[in-house]
């Protein structure tokens, strides 16, 4: 087995859409390129109006500028994180997600060195860490809580690092796993509670 097992196949598996459709926002899904790579990840400032204390991809809105969803990807890691984008070995992008809010978030993902010196900008992010891929893929989903104003809805999310990721960052990183791995990773739509009961959220019709 190649010590380069997994960036090497994520480099063979993934490409750049023809289709390139302009996305409100993009985000860089960066990977070590190393025996045992690790994708970045960041804890957004718990005094952000949008998103706060959650573990998020570096990334963000489309400016008027931005000629392309990578150069939105780049620029705002740049911008969270410092990291340089000539560091950055851009490899492809998956499919185009939704966010809860309705905005088309364009994942583009690219290697970059282990040791890569990186530095949070302190109005936007808390934490940045680095979380192992093979651990999460090894890493059996666990409920995570959201609270709504008539009950408690369990989503499915991975613990690294002391993190919690859930969500659009969590949906991600099972679209990097299936495109740039052929690896499907079990994850439910919903978690009811801890003992992964299915929950209905609607009656039958």
């Amino acid at each position: 087995m190649n010590e380069r097992e997994l960036t090497l196949k994520l480099q063979q598996r993934l490409r750049f859409s023809k289709r390139i459709q302009p996305a409100h926002a993009a985000v860089l899904i960066a990977i070590t390129d190393e025996a045992d790579p690790k994708v970045l990840l960041t804890r957004r400032s718990a005094y952000l109006n949008n998103h706060p204390g959650e573990v998020s991809f570096p990334g963000g809105k489309r400016d008027p500028e931005d000629t392309s969803n990578i150069v939105v990807a780049l620029r705002e890691a740049f911008e969270e994180t410092a990291l340089n984008p000539f560091d950055v070995n851009l490899i492809g992008d998956l499919p185009m997600q939704k966010a809860k809010n309705g905005m088309l978030v364009k994942p583009i993902v690219g290697l970059i060195p282990p040791q890569v010196q990186l530095t949070p900008q302190p109005s936007e992010i808390d934490r940045i860490f680095f979380a192992s891929l093979r651990q999460i893929i090894e890493t059996k989903p666990t409920p995570y809580e959201v609270r709504f104003a008539q009950q408690s809805v369990y989503f499915p999310s991975i613990r690294v690092e002391n993190e919690v990721v859930w969500g659009l960052t969590a949906r991600m990183l099972i679209a990097l796993f299936k495109y740039g791995l052929d690896y499907k990773k079990e994850w439910p739509f919903l978690l009811n509670s801890p003992a992964f009961r299915p929950i209905k959220l609607f009656k039958d019709q």
